[in-house]
């Protein structure tokens, strides 16, 4: 490589580290979730209910549909539908956009079919209440969806997998995460919720179950000044586009960051930063009693152990004693285990990355083979569903 080159990536480097990590936010490095920023979008003003009470965030949806016509980061996923779907009915709401929200249809009706085609044996569950839900939407405020038959056949089959889920599951119940009432947004009007049932469940933040999307809905149907501060908070801290869920654990973002400068092949520009992280992370981790707050959370299982196998796996490569413990805790919870395989679409990625920490397994560490041996057995079955599906397209 020529000096030249070496000198221009060392000052791009040097211009990351100060531009970005001095006062580094976490939140800055979070993908924006199309479907939550467009659901703020909807919320109207207090002073003018023609205008919206969040303009960056309808602002954020005008700006950034892709170039095929959807929102959402992979065109080809299921969850670009819901969102595309969300994101046209905030446009519409305004009366603004007619081209981006022509394309948003096109790309729908275009596409809908492959991508439901790959998944129409396991449709996730946040899909099969989603989806129907602004399908919904969108007819009532007036939007023409033209679907063709095979489409429409597909449709159909949702909504009634989504009834089975409505008349079987209570709205706020231990049996299933998250409840039917984290998906307020998207529950048909038939389903009564009560503005008693909105409140009773709030978190101490204003939020229903700390999503956006389902906390601006809350907040246009009761009215609460608690959910209104929650959204006016999200909408503070994160100017680009809300993330899918807030607050979020800002070490797990942080660690995620060191572990995607390493997959990148950046590690050795940001020695100095990635230390700094690791070493208050493994002071956390010597301080606090991990063990006895994690395997009690059922809420938080899966956000928990991405961020232990992670952090255990880093801490590791980098030199640091730390205990196989600190994120094998979850196999002596039988109920943790047993939540992990009734709910697999849910732990796709904390399962991978505890199947990657064991492979800084020390002979003799029984426990990390069996927290590889448990994980292996649920990405499998995860990948022969996805294949199923990719087998049928």
């Amino acid at each position: 490589m020529g000096l030249s080159k070496v000198s221009n990536i060392e000052a791009l480097v040097k211009q990351i580290k100060e531009e970005m990590l001095p006062d580094i936010d976490p939140y800055s490095f979070v993908s924006a979730s199309a479907y939550d920023t467009a659901w703020l979008a909807m919320v109207p003003a207090d002073s003018d209910q023609t205008c919206p009470m969040f303009k960056e965030c309808l602002e954020w949806v005008v700006n950034n549909q892709t170039k095929e016509g959807c929102w959402g980061e992979c065109v080809d996923a299921i969850d670009t539908l819901s969102a595309t779907l969300a994101c046209v009915i905030a446009i519409h709401k305004w009366s603004i956009g007619a081209n981006n929200i022509k394309r948003g249809l096109d790309f729908v009706q275009e596409n809908a079919e492959k991508i439901l085609r790959k998944t129409e044996d396991h449709f996730p569950r946040w899909f099969t209440i989603i989806f129907p839900g602004m399908i919904e939407l969108a007819r009532k405020v007036g939007i023409q969806l033209a679907f063709p038959s095979q489409l429409n056949a597909f449709s159909l089959d949702i909504f009634h997998k989504r009834q089975l889920l409505l008349d079987t599951e209570e709205l706020i119940g231990n049996q299933y995460y998250p409840p039917l009432l984290s998906y307020l947004e998207a529950l048909p009007p038939s389903y009564d919720v009560s503005e008693r049932d909105i409140t009773m469940n709030l978190n101490g933040d204003g939020s229903l179950f700390q999503s956006p999307a389902a906390t601006a809905s809350a907040f246009m149907a009761t009215g609460n000044e608690r959910s209104l501060s929650y959204l006016q908070t999200v909408v503070g801290r994160c100017a680009n586009g809300v993330p899918p869920t807030f607050p979020m654990d800002e070490e797990l973002i942080r660690l995620c960051l060191v572990n995607q400068l390493q997959r990148l092949g950046l590690a050795n520009h940001f020695t100095h930063e990635i230390e700094e992280i690791l070493v208050q992370i493994y002071r956390n981790y010597k301080t606090l009693e991990w063990l006895d707050t994690a395997s009690n959370n059922i809420v938080d299982v899966g956000i928990q152990l991405h961020k232990d196998s992670l952090a255990f796996r880093l801490l590791r490569m980098h030199g640091y004693s730390i205990s196989p413990r600190h994120f094998c805790w979850f196999l002596n919870n039988q109920e943790v285990r047993a939540h992990i395989e009734e709910n697999q679409e849910y732990f796709t990625i904390s399962m991978l990355n505890v199947y990657r920490a064991t492979d800084l397994m020390f002979p003799g560490e029984n426990e990390v083979e069996e927290a590889r041996s448990f994980s292996r057995k649920v990405i499998v079955k995860i990948t022969l569903k996805d294949s199923t599906g990719l087998n049928k397209m």
